[in-house]
């Protein structure tokens, strides 16, 4: 009789590291184009050309990104990209939940890319109605960033 769960030797779960991918493959970071997000346009050369940014600086363009993109409102991004702080504000939520749910949101958010590694240390800030937020991002090769986002 057939055996109902084969075992396939490149995906053997042992105990030791059930699962787990090997240890030397690396998440390939590419390239991506510099992004001004306070004047809202693309980072020119002198030449006029747009900046390339390379490497982890492309991730920090990306996760910058992310978080300020609303999800589902643009068709050229997947359904997987962006956020969904919309909905927060002005539900009668308290600011505790509130803050759990902004923390869970740029969780799911950010760690889409298989390049981020973590997501924590909220701080928040309110004012009024608004809530600005920041967290500690670290990828895949150890490097943090402090990501600033607001809720309104």
């Amino acid at each position: 009789m057939d055996n109902l769960f084969p075992v396939d030797a490149e995906q053997a779960w042992t105990a030791d590291g059930a699962g787990e991918e090997p240890a030397d493959e690396r998440v390939p970071f590419g390239r991506s184009w510099r992004f001004d997000f306070d004047r809202g346009e693309f980072v020119l050369t002198p030449s006029r050309k747009v900046a390339p940014a390379d490497s982890t600086e492309a991730w920090v363009m990306w996760c910058q990104k992310a978080i300020r993109t609303p999800r589902y409102r643009h068709l050229i991004y997947s359904r997987n990209y962006g956020q969904e702080f919309e909905d927060l504000i002005g539900r009668g939520y308290g600011r505790a939940v509130q803050e759990s749910e902004i923390q869970r949101i740029a969780r799911e958010t950010l760690m889409v890319d298989p390049r981020t590694a973590s997501v924590e240390g909220f701080v928040f800030d309110w004012a009024g109605e608004q809530c600005r937020f920041s967290c500690r991002v670290m990828n895949v090769q150890e490097e943090a960033i402090v990501l600033e986002g607001s809720v309104s």
